[in-house]
């Protein structure tokens, strides 16, 4: 069984359709051969993450994401930590919709949940590889679910 859980910590959701959320995450999931799952995204402030970063990684800086992994016998579990505020300014950077910068993130979270890493240069450029496949695949089961007919295929 794969679960996913959002949750905010003192700040407003920018998640406008969490179903839709959830949908992508699982089907996602599932096509990377997962089948057991517990998975927490927590949305919050920069001040809430920073302390979280100093508190549990000795790093004096803020960042959009900080995932924590405790997977065991099969299952993947953790809890991916999310900065709003760096979610919003990434999108306005990006010139992205902030829902699509989220999508990113928790793509990026759930892939570092997956034995994914970021450290490199070329884990870099894997990770962001994936992260383009993940958001396409959100991107057609939006398309999917509005009507919006043949959606182009990455």
């Amino acid at each position: 069984m794969i679960s996913i859980h959002f949750f905010e910590k003192r700040v407003k959701s920018i998640l406008k359709k969490k179903k839709f959320e959830k949908d992508w995450l699982l089907f996602s999931l599932k096509k990377a051969g997962v089948k057991s799952a517990e998975i927490n995204f927590v949305f919050c402030s920069d001040s809430f993450l920073l302390g979280v970063n100093k508190k549990h990684l000795d790093h004096d800086y803020y960042t959009d994401i900080i995932t924590f992994e405790y997977s065991f016998g099969g299952s993947i579990i953790g809890d991916v930590y999310i900065s709003v505020d760096r979610v919003k300014e990434n999108a306005k950077t990006y010139n992205v919709p902030v829902e699509e910068e989220a999508g990113r993130v928790m793509a990026h979270g759930i892939l570092h949940l997956l034995g994914y890493r970021d450290k490199s240069p070329r884990q870099k450029r894997e990770m962001k590889e994936m992260e383009d496949k993940w958001l396409a695949t959100r991107k057609r089961l939006k398309n999917k679910a509005t009507g919006i007919k043949n959606p182009k295929k990455p």
